[in-house]
């Protein structure tokens, strides 16, 4: 079990480090079924600390650095919503410091650091949950129910289209165009799809290739620096065609496009395509089976997950056909599951869905195709982690979750 912090009266005292866009999901505190407030904030802005103030009110207190929150003391628990490259650090220090950790995927930008997070987490026994959110979407547990009641036999392959039509304002108009901060977009964006790869499957990546390349926007040469605004501060639907794009980020060198395939546990393949100068922006899954197939068409209330499971020619018809429940866009849902369901893991040891273990693989995977992609294509082998680790974090993790991937015996 983990070891929980104490709570006050009045519940578990959360900081939010980082008050950037995804700050936001902070907010889920207040609501959330376990008695929790956010009482600290912290972001190394000036313009930061004043968002924090607007969001989280004027009697919290406010801090320039993790380093200056954790020397104060006083929280039990803090949501991290910083840039990926600084994950690690700040995940590392405030383990280390007793404090459970709500660290926004991805879990970091290298293995090697990804692996230090859950070391820490290890050694310290403080609660560690990664915000995979969308394993809590609703087209994604629509599928996994279909999956799960053998609608389309043995799962035998993954494949996942990702239209981001809105690439060109989510990611290369800030540091996220920036692969020292960023690594790769098959981390920052695919994490999630590679994480429900996982999921869907049943088992983890063991090899990957991939390639890819920065096909549109490595050729716009209208550049600004955006320190201090956040997407809201720039995002239009005006912004179209991709090469009209202006005021990208001073630095622009990941990729636009990136395709990679996978070897996955128990003989399963998959494959992941992402591309971010698309007109439309969702993602499209397809789930092949020993006895039929499933495919997501939309992926929010109001779309639909198709299943084939009879031989025919073509048909845009599904032989069952399941709406999707949720919101009709974005993913709040899912972020007020992930939220309730740290602070109950915080709380009272309440067992997660998902382990940090999981987060790990799909770094293992996203981080090495970037390498991969970048040097040839290559194949590459996802190391091992530690069995103590793995068995350790399997200890957290509910033992009737579906699909739950990290015992030792997977």
């Amino acid at each position: 079990m983990s070891t929980a912090p104490a709570t006050t009266p009045e519940g578990l005292r959360v900081a939010v480090i980082g008050t950037g866009q995804r700050a936001y999901i902070a907010e889920h505190v207040a609501t959330s079924p376990t008695s929790a407030s956010v009482v600290a904030a912290v972001d190394t802005t000036e313009i930061g600390r004043g968002r924090a103030r607007q969001l989280f009110g004027d009697d919290i207190a406010v801090f320039d650095s993790h380093e200056a929150l954790i020397a104060q003391g006083g929280v039990d628990a803090a949501i991290v919503t910083t840039p990926d490259w600084t994950h690690k650090e700040i995940a590392v220090d405030l383990l280390r410091a007793g404090i459970a950790v709500y660290l926004e995927k991805p879990l970091a930008i290298t293995l090697d650091d990804a692996d230090a997070v859950l070391q820490a987490a290890y050694e310290s026994r403080t609660p560690l949950y990664v915000g995979h959110n969308f394993r809590h979407a609703a087209v994604v547990r629509l599928m996994h129910e279909v999956i799960e009641r053998g609608e389309i036999g043995a799962v035998k392959s993954v494949w996942v289209r990702h239209f981001v039509g809105n690439g060109g304002d989510y990611y290369f108009k800030d540091w996220h165009a920036d692969r020292s901060r960023v690594n790769t977009l098959l981390l920052q964006k695919a994490s999630h799809d590679i994480d429900v790869v996982h999921f869907l499957a049943g088992a983890y990546t063991q090899r990957v290739v991939a390639m890819g390349d920065l096909a549109v926007y490595g050729d716009i040469d209208d550049h600004e620096d955006r320190s201090g605004q956040t997407m809201a501060d720039w995002f239009s639907y005006d912004n179209w065609p991709p090469e009209a794009q202006r005021g990208l980020n001073p630095v622009v060198d990941v990729e636009d496009v990136s395709m990679m395939l996978m070897t996955l546990e128990h003989g399963i393949t998959a494959s992941y395509e992402q591309c971010h100068f698309t007109p439309d922006y969702w993602r499209n899954y397809t789930v092949i089976g020993t006895h039929g197939r499933l495919e997501n068409i939309g992926d929010t209330a109001g779309g639909t997950v198709k299943v084939w499971n009879r031989r025919r020619t073509w048909s845009t018809e599904g032989d069952v056909e399941y709406p999707i429940a949720g919101v009709e866009e974005g993913h709040a849902d899912a972020d007020l599951d992930t939220m309730n369901e740290f602070l109950a893991f915080v709380a009272d040891g309440t067992p997660t869905t998902l382990s940090p273990v999981a987060a790990r693989q799909a770094v293992a995977a996203g981080a090495l195709a970037a390498h991969s992609l970048r040097n040839g294509s290559i194949p590459l082998d996802v190391p091992p982690l530690d069995p103590a680790l793995v068995e350790y974090f399997s200890s957290l993790t509910a033992s009737t979750a579906p699909h739950s991937l990290d015992a030792a015996t997977r």
